[in-house]
């Protein structure tokens, strides 16, 4: 007799729950590298929740896979960036077994639309039906997954252009769109002032965004690698957070002991981030 499973607890549900503890926003990191033991390592930290990133990183559907097994069994949120809005690139990440998607470059309430129509089987969407081949259901191991899959699957949508910043109501108020994540540096660039994302513009139309969410009743996110900008912005009313990345702290870490043993090497500048967050 097979084994019979049931699937894990949402993104959606943590931030309803608040992972237990009512009102503490969540905390999260970038997972860049493509590697397994980092992720898995990263899982282990304690942190509420991290973020696969497949949009500016080196991650396929294979490496994603691997670091999805890696973290199962660590009590942390996963969430899965695609590189784009695309129904066939969220498909193949769904039936892998990708169940909180965090989708980009999402600039109008059309697009985040197209983007839970994805993640939908009909009538309710357009997501393909291939769920006895897939580690989504667990080779058709969770009870009636074809009825429920809607259930295990959470969406949370990237605001980062002016457009989405003017649409962000709209955004908010279309059904099946758990959360938003505002992305400074992209939002940055739209405005006109790229790599300022402590530029004043950049950082208001970030709360106004955050202002949006808590008026739609949902949760609202950000990026945000500097630990005072993090503060402030969850201050101003953010859910969760991401306040690094693998890939940066092991940069900024190798650079400091090269810069305390090797004597031409400078010291890493505080608080450095990727040229892209």
């Amino acid at each position: 007799m097979p084994l019979r499973v049931e699937p894990d607890a949402t993104f959606r549900d943590a931030l309803r729950n608040q992972t237990g503890n009512a009102g503490r926003p969540l905390a999260g990191m970038w997972v860049c590298s493509g590697s397994p033991l980092i992720a898995e390592l990263c899982a282990g930290a304690g942190l509420d929740w991290l973020l696969i990133d497949a949009e500016h990183s080196p991650n396929g559907l294979e490496s994603i896979l691997a670091q999805l097994q890696a973290v199962r069994g660590y009590p942390v949120q996963v969430l899965v960036r695609p590189p784009v809005n695309d129904t066939v690139v969220i498909k193949q990440y769904l039936d892998l077994g990708v169940q909180n998607l965090l989708v980009p470059m999402v600039n109008s309430a059309a697009e985040a639309a197209a983007a839970v129509a994805a993640t939908r089987y009909p009538p309710h969407g357009v997501r393909g039906v291939g769920s006895a081949l897939a580690r989504a259901s667990r080779w058709n191991r969770i009870p009636d997954y074809l009825g429920r899959a809607s259930e295990t699957i959470s969406v949370t949508v990237q605001i980062e252009s002016e457009a989405a910043v003017a649409a962000v109501e709209e955004i908010l108020a279309v059904d099946g769109v758990d959360a938003i994540f505002l992305g400074p540096s992209d939002l940055a660039a739209s405005m006109g002032v790229l790599g300022q994302q402590e530029h004043p513009d950049v950082r208001a139309a970030v709360e106004r965004c955050l202002a949006a969410a808590a008026a739609a009743g949902k949760p609202a996110g950000v990026n945000a690698f500097n630990k005072d900008t993090a503060r402030s912005y969850l201050a101003a009313g953010a859910s969760f957070v991401l306040v690094g990345a693998d890939v940066a702290l092991l940069a900024r870490g190798s650079e400091a002991l090269a810069a305390e043993f090797v004597p031409s090497v400078p010291a890493p500048e505080p608080g450095g981030t990727p040229a892209s967050y």
